[in-house]
């Protein structure tokens, strides 16, 4: 047995670790989630790191990209991880954090035709995507497939502004928007800060959908 191995915590001390304070009903109701991330990129890689701390174990995650250097000012990724794809590299990370999580990692393109199958059995989904006709592609195609999914999706999270501005609201039974709803990355830098200020507050939207926290 190697020392890495006799200090593996068991995945009930991991579950106590990641859940301190939450009733069992909670913890339940955390663990039996499916989740999925679509876009592995500053908002993505975030929003998954987020929901496996938050004790939720089944995550499904879909990119096509790789990590490239540009990357690593927003995004949960390291020097070693570039050249990777990301949905490899960030399966590599959440391990690090609960290596019990049952994580569905694809390395593909979502699209109008795809996302029937990679989406089917998630509960809900995370829009995390960089460009706008993928965005609306993503929420078009999800609340028109589906009256049953829930859908918490991103807009507006470029530059420095103040973080109150990152808002979240609820478009509709289905859907669900964070962001300040304006900024364009193509006019303005992207601060590591804001965007994973953008993704905290997808990641506990997730959350409060889950524990029954939001209304219906």
């Amino acid at each position: 047995m190697t020392a890495q191995q006799h200090l593996m915590p068991t995945q009930a001390e991991i579950n106590a670790a990641l859940q301190k304070g939450l009733t069992q009903s909670q913890q339940d109701a955390l663990h039996n989630a499916r989740v999925a991330v679509v876009g592995l990129g500053g908002l993505g890689s975030n929003i998954a790191v987020a929901l496996t701390r938050l004790g939720i174990r089944q995550l499904y995650l879909y990119d096509f990209d790789k990590v490239e250097l540009s990357n690593l000012n927003r995004q949960y990724y390291f020097l070693d991880d570039i050249g990777q794809y990301k949905a490899n590299a960030l399966v590599k990370h959440l391990r690090q954090i609960n290596p019990y999580a049952d994580l569905h990692a694809q390395v593909v393109k979502v699209t109008a035709e795809n996302i029937p199958t990679l989406l089917g059995s998630c509960d809900i989904i995370c829009e995390a995507l960089d460009d706008a006709a993928s965005k609306a592609m993503l929420v078009s195609t999800v609340l028109s497939t589906w009256s049953d999914k829930k859908l918490v999706a991103a807009s507006g999270i470029a530059g420095f502004g103040k973080a109150e501005e990152i808002i979240s609201k609820k478009i509709n039974k289905s859907f669900y928007l964070c962001g300040d709803g304006s900024s364009d990355f193509h006019d303005l830098p992207l601060c590591g800060a804001r965007v994973a200020l953008c993704a905290n507050q997808q990641a506990l939207l997730v959350a409060r959908i889950i524990l029954g926290l939001e209304e219906k």
